[in-house]
């Protein structure tokens, strides 16, 4: 007989008290519940789809949230912002039903630089919703019930502040589709990185998902890496901030979206530890360098790519750096 040893811990700890508490399904918020809480709060909420070449699937992203909840008015704007895209993806987007906003034309005053987390920082500038929800452009076979899911909680219960989306994410393989063997940089960097160094925010199901929902009281208050990492720093920092019962999560059920190769998944777990680096305390003085290789004919061949995340600091603070007011001058 082989012995086996299971290594499941069953004491209830933080992570998993919080993950009783406030996770909820998106079929916990219909819609007619929603339109009443916010017409009680009066809040407004902007949808932001940040997109890069996603002519594919930024339409009909946009047409379901214009047709289920813009309409019915639960979002007053959805706003896409192209980050120099070079395809369709601007005018796909305009057709639906979206405000297009180009990264350059948002905060002129300073200068643009790469990444995720650089767009995301520049659409509070571009939006006006007191409530903004977040959505990748990459999405196929997407449900406007994501976007409810995630504004619920916010809409419900004032002393929640960040709402992430919680999903299975499936891995196509050719002609086989595993379940659950999409969330890569997830499983291997972003999960053991919370649970060592977090270990109240181990409950999140997707703590690097691009579908949450948050205050812009909290989100310009925020620091933003300008790359991938940002979805990280905005879970922990709110946690550092306001503690674990300002998070929740909403069971959105299955996510499709396009895959990336594993270099381009290397890059992005490089860009996230730097990000954990920071909060933690690390040394300032880390290498940035990252050595990645092909096989070519003649053996390996290393590519040296620098993957330095640089911060914007809380649109707040920049702000008052900028018009003395507290308010960006182009906004």
């Amino acid at each position: 007989m082989t012995d086996t040893v299971d290594d499941t811990v069953d004491e209830l700890d933080p992570a998993r008290e919080w993950l009783s508490r406030r996770t909820s399904h998106e079929s916990d918020w219909p819609l007619a519940s929603l339109l009443a809480l916010k017409a009680g709060s009066g809040a407004t909420v902007s949808v932001v789809l940040p997109a890069l070449n996603e002519q594919d699937t930024v339409g009909p992203i946009v047409a379901a949230i214009v047709a289920d909840l813009g309409r019915p008015g639960l979002v007053d704007e959805v706003v896409v912002v192209d980050s120099g895209s070079t395809d369709r993806t601007a005018a796909v987007a305009a057709s639906a039903g979206a405000r297009v906003v180009h990264r350059e034309d948002v905060l002129t005053c300073t200068p643009t630089l790469p990444g995720k987390g650089e767009v995301l920082w520049r659409s509070l500038a571009a939006t006006t919703g007191d409530l903004i929800c977040f959505v990748d452009a990459d999405l196929e076979q997407f449900s406007s019930a994501v976007v409810r899911g995630v504004l619920g909680p916010l809409l419900a219960d004032p002393r929640i502040l960040l709402v992430k989306a919680a999903y299975e994410r499936p891995l196509a393989d050719g002609t086989t589709v595993h379940p659950a063997g999409g969330g890569r940089v997830t499983e291997l960097v972003a999960r053991p990185l919370l649970n060592l160094y977090w270990p109240e925010l181990a409950g999140f199901v997707q703590p690097l998902g691009g579908e949450y929902a948050g205050r812009r009281d909290l989100l310009e208050s925020l620091p933003f890496p300008c790359g991938y990492g940002v979805e990280f720093a905005l879970l922990v920092d709110t946690y550092a901030a306001h503690g674990l019962d300002a998070l929740a999560q909403v069971d959105a059920g299955i996510r499709h979206h396009r895959h990336q190769d594993e270099q381009a998944l290397g890059r992005m777990a490089a860009e996230i530890l730097q990000v954990a680096q920071a909060r933690l305390g690390g040394p300032e003085a880390v290498s940035t360098k990252l050595t990645q290789f092909v096989r070519a004919p003649g053996g390996f061949v290393p590519t040296t790519r620098d993957i330095a995340v640089p911060e914007r600091p809380p649109l707040k603070t920049a702000a008052l750096a900028w018009t003395g007011q507290g308010a960006p001058e182009d906004r």
